[in-house]
């Protein structure tokens, strides 16, 4: 019975995403769960050409209608728009191994020169025996060692439930030409509090600067073309459900 199920969900995501298309957030229904996307980039004024440093924002919400706990959140698959650049080797690199054992602002601490991004990861916690209840991890994303000559990320998390763990995920970011879309990065989710937690938020600003030969540079660059930089996302959870979106940020040249 699932997979008439997971077609129809995939339908109503899709016509959600038609009627969105020029839109920076929108919510679709999938049975009893919700999920919501937004994705905007700062600033707004970018060059015709070449590239200026651009801040990356996304916000992820999963929910339930009838409060029951949502399904398990198992990866976003991000492609992103051509217009644009990630600029990592201007940044320091962090290696896991500098991270394993690390919260928060040890993490941060430890590798201050590597750190292009920071947000927030909530998840609902459901153990036999207890009633449900929310945990709640700062997120933190590093420059990491290139794998492969591509660049990579680090999503640093921080949970105590049932014991303090760090959470690490390492994130290649690879070129690929797909039309509007030149790069991809695909983010496999940890599993939370020993796999009794079902992630309800995840929201990411990605985007640091530093001088070099004089300059300004981002971690992330973009040119605007078409008054638009676009994000794709697929949320696919652990019971076979997915949520594709589409989801776009205006932008337009200096006046």
């Amino acid at each position: 019975m699932r997979a008439p199920f997971r077609k129809i969900a995939l339908l109503a995501a899709a016509l959600a995403v038609g009627a969105c298309a020029t839109a920076y957030a929108l919510t679709a229904e999938i049975g009893p769960t919700f999920v919501s996307a937004t994705a905007t980039v700062q600033p707004r004024e970018l060059p015709r050409h070449g590239g200026a440093p651009i801040t990356l924002r996304s916000v992820t919400r999963v929910g339930t209608k009838d409060g029951s706990t949502p399904p398990t959140l198992k990866s976003i698959d991000f492609l992103i728009d051509r217009h644009g650049n990630v600029n990592s080797k201007a940044f320091p690199v962090c290696p896991l191994a500098k991270l394993e054992g690390t919260a928060p602002a040890q993490a941060r601490r430890r590798c201050a020169g590597a750190l292009v991004g920071k947000g927030t990861g909530k998840a609902l916690v459901t153990m036999p025996g207890k009633a449900p209840f929310q945990v709640t991890s700062q997120l933190s994303f590093f420059n990491g060692p290139p794998s492969g000559g591509k660049p990579t990320l680090i999503a640093h998390g921080y949970e105590t439930v049932p014991a303090p763990k760090t959470l690490l995920v390492p994130i290649t970011i690879e070129r690929v030409s797909m039309g509007r879309y030149g790069f991809r990065a695909k983010v496999e989710m940890p599993e939370v509090a020993g796999g009794y937690g079902a992630p309800i938020l995840a929201e990411a600003s990605v985007g640091a600067t530093r001088r070099r030969g004089g300059k300004e540079v981002g971690y992330i660059s973009a040119y605007c073309s078409g008054g638009r930089l676009q994000v794709d996302g697929n949320l696919t959870f652990t019971n076979g459900d997915f949520f594709p979106a589409t989801l776009t940020s205006p932008c337009h040249l200096p006046r």
